[in-house]
């Protein structure tokens, strides 16, 4: 494909093969006046998760996890049209599969390290409490209607 800016990098070295993308074209809604009605410019792109050899077995059994809702047969589709021309739907279709698959394969968050909250802090917050509640009793005696 001559002109695309790929290769389009998933995370690290780990990119997408242009061979393993499959393309499909058609007619885009929206505006554009007759030039719409006759030129494919909405780009979908399929990528089969299951099937591939570009990622690591552990980031595919993550993708597979994660995009469960969004897969179809193991392949995922991503759809752009918001651009006029085929190319840059091309780009925006190829950039947007990579991130989704960047999210998808990206090692899960450090579990959190329960803590205590420090005694300062907590006397702290409750001697503060204690006066607010003083000026506000103070503010309903006389001399304040």
């Amino acid at each position: 494909m001559e002109g695309m800016s790929g290769p389009y990098v998933v995370r690290g070295s780990v990119v997408l093969p242009e061979s393993e993308l499959v393309w499909r074209f058609s007619r885009s809604s929206g505006p554009g006046g007759q030039h719409v009605n006759t030129t494919d410019t909405q780009v979908e792109v399929r990528f089969d998760v299951a099937g591939t050899e570009a990622l690591p077995e552990v980031w595919k059994r993550r993708a597979l996890e994660r995009l469960a809702g969004r897969l179809v047969d193991g392949v995922l589709s991503v759809r752009a049209s918001e651009h006029r021309s085929q190319w840059r739907n091309r780009e925006a279709a190829a950039v947007r599969l990579a991130s989704l698959l960047a999210e998808a394969t990206a090692p899960p968050p450090k579990p959190r390290r329960p803590t205590r909250i420090p005694r300062g802090i907590n006397e702290r917050r409750l001697r503060e409490k204690k006066q607010r509640a003083e000026t506000k009793r103070g503010r309903s005696g006389r001399g304040w209607q």
